[in-house]
């Protein structure tokens, strides 16, 4: 069992979820708001979560998010330990 605490956001509070706001933004870089995902095809989702997830980001010295997890993977990291 993990020994974690979690929260939940209160309803139409965006300032306590800032990543997931932040995800939203950049999806709708690729989906613009009111257009369903079934409009895409799985090829093109993969694609756009390719790229989100290989972007640069400020907060991890400028690698990107899947760079981190395979260093992490790469140096046998043990999560939860």
């Amino acid at each position: 069992m993990l020994n974690t605490s979690f929260y939940f956001a209160h309803p139409y509070s965006s300032r306590e979820r800032g990543l997931n706001e932040y995800t939203n933004k950049l999806i709708r870089q690729y989906i613009p708001k009111k257009v369903a995902f079934t409009h895409f095809s799985d090829e093109e989702i993969l694609q756009f979560q390719y790229k989100i997830n290989r972007r640069p980001r400020k907060l991890l010295n400028f690698d990107a998010p899947y760079k981190i997890w395979a260093d992490a993977l790469k140096n046998k990291v043990a999560f939860g330990t």
